[in-house]
């Protein structure tokens, strides 16, 4: 995967913007889901927080407080530098975390927690409680039609082809996994702390 994420950094945020590839789909409202989610990120209270698979910064760049990205692509470091002068960016492997104990108030993960199996959420999830008291998980809404968990082929513009595992939620049922809450969720996004 380190490898796929290398390759889809210069194309990563068509995803979000709606550009590239993602231009021709057809998602409406869209942007207004978008517009939301990053209001309720903005209202957090700031913190010093880690951002686990920070990617390009999209979201980063919405969190309050003091901000340590970190990614293992320095591709998307790169681009989320750029984008989020203000934080710090580290490369480095987000289920074993180069943090001491305690070093923040909040991680933060978006699009991370979806795609690791069961064994990687363990580990991932004692790293994650290991560096800091509260767990901010954005996540994709499971719609009717799609399997909850699946493997996605994902075609990257310089012609490669992977394999993604994700995993879709119902709401409650995030925040039950994590042991948390639901503190936002539209047709497309749901956040949960815990």
């Amino acid at each position: 995967m380190k490898e796929y994420y290398e390759r889809r950094a210069p194309e990563y945020d068509d995803w979000w913007l709606g550009t590239g590839v993602a231009a021709e789909r057809t998602r409406p409202g869209w942007d207004e889901d978008v517009r939301a989610l990053i209001g309720v990120l903005e209202a957090l209270p700031p913190a010093r927080t880690l951002d686990i698979a920070c990617g390009t910064g999209f979201l980063t760049q919405h969190l309050p407080g003091d901000v340590v990205g970190l990614d293992h692509s320095e591709r998307m470091l790169a681009i989320a530098r750029e984008r989020a002068p203000g934080a710090t960016f580290v490369r480095g492997d987000a289920l074993s975390l180069p943090f001491e104990d305690g070093s923040f108030g909040r991680i933060f993960a978006s699009y991370f927690y979806c795609h690791l199996e069961e064994s990687q959420r363990l580990r991932f999830l004692d790293e994650a409680r290991r560096v800091a008291p509260e767990l901010v998980i954005v996540a994709s809404v499971l719609k009717d039609g799609v399997d909850a968990a699946r493997w996605e082929e994902r075609a990257v513009r310089d012609g490669s082809r992977w394999r993604v595992y994700k995993r879709y939620f119902e709401p409650e049922s995030l925040a039950a996994e994590l042991g948390g809450e639901v503190l936002f969720q539209n047709k497309r996004f749901v956040v949960a702390v815990a």
